[in-house]
């Protein structure tokens, strides 16, 4: 049983002989358990190199405290293995990379992978989304490509998704734009899965839509209006530009809050999250479809949230919330 901590099955049954207690010599050690008093002798002066048994007087042993000798025998045992198994790591990696290398040298089309219609396309990108176990990074706009059986997915299924994402330590993060609260009530499940984990951020417009899968895929569709056809890019020095350029889009976005606290006793919740729209670019049409209501009715709404901040203009209601801590 202590194999892995280095000591063989004989120096075991030698250290269990003293676990009841007492001291023992090597001649008593060798009676009891029927070996050579030599063989006896050199399995205590093992034991006692490691700690794991003590000499109190001459000729005489006891057995150390488990917790004092095994446990930090233990971790040191699984450091080395840890040391050992990121060492290994490396050199897979290594040896990936090369083997990459190679295969682009000889069939520079190995980098790029081309899906040709929606069925193929949807069951890729539903594969790939499965197999992520380190980070999930995308730029989303529409259209959506929805699921297999060709309904698109409700906010509940987004956020069922990507909560099993990040339970699993998968790091999301994703760029969203103005044309991404299409669907109602969308603005509000973001602002949920921020406060779960999601590292959501916020640009005025994206160019194109983007999945990049633990660092390794890149999914990219051929043509910005359909899902005909998805590029999946592999390793490459072409993947590596389009994280660098994913990295770009970061830096420049502004982060989504997941905060629904007010600190103005004006506003309610449903003025903060809708200051979280305008804040994000979002104008009237698009505002009601997220509220469920009407323009007409969106508009007043926003009219009403200016007055309670005594402004203006939408500008200055993103400035006087952001101060104030709503946003």
């Amino acid at each position: 049983m202590l194999r892995a901590l280095g000591i063989s099955d004989g120096d075991e049954r030698t250290y269990r002989a003293f676990l009841p207690g007492g001291e023992l010599t090597a001649p008593e050690v060798a009676k009891v358990l029927a070996v050579t008093v030599a063989q006896a002798q050199r399995s205590i002066a093992r034991l006692t190199a490691l700690g794991i048994l003590r000499r109190t007087t001459r000729g005489h042993y006891q057995a150390v405290n488990p917790q004092t000798a095994l446990v930090p025998l233990l971790r040191q045992r699984m450091f080395e293995a840890e040391t050992t198994l990121d060492a290994a790591r490396g050199e897979v990696e290594a040896i990936t990379v090369s083997y990459r290398e190679g295969q682009l040298r000889g069939n520079p089309g190995n980098l790029l992978e081309v899906l040709s219609g929606r069925a193929v396309v949807v069951d890729r990108l539903e594969e790939l989304n499965r197999s992520a176990s380190s980070h999930i990074w995308v730029l989303d706009r529409p259209p959506y490509l929805g699921q297999p059986d060709g309904t698109l997915y409700s906010n509940e299924d987004e956020h069922a998704i990507t909560r099993a994402w990040i339970e699993r330590g998968v790091e999301v993060r994703s760029i969203y734009c103005p044309e991404s609260m299409e669907r109602p009530g969308r603005y509000a499940t973001l602002l949920e899965l921020a406060a779960i984990g999601e590292q959501s951020r916020l640009l005025p417009a994206l160019p194109f839509k983007l999945h990049i899968i633990d660092k390794r895929i890149a999914l990219i569709p051929l043509s910005g209006g359909t899902y005909d056809g998805m590029a999946v890019l592999h390793p490459s020095g072409l993947l590596d530009a389009v994280i660098e350029l994913y990295e770009a889009y970061w830096a420049r976005a502004e982060p989504m809050t997941g905060s629904m606290l007010t600190q103005d006793q004006d506003l309610n919740q449903d003025d903060v999250l809708l200051l979280g729209m305008l804040k994000a670019g979002l104008k009237d049409q698009a505002i009601a479809r997220q509220l469920g209501m009407s323009t007409r009715t969106a508009t007043r709404r926003v009219a009403v949230v200016l007055a309670k901040l005594g402004v203006q203009t939408r500008f200055q209601a993103g400035v006087r919330a952001t101060v104030q801590g709503l946003i």
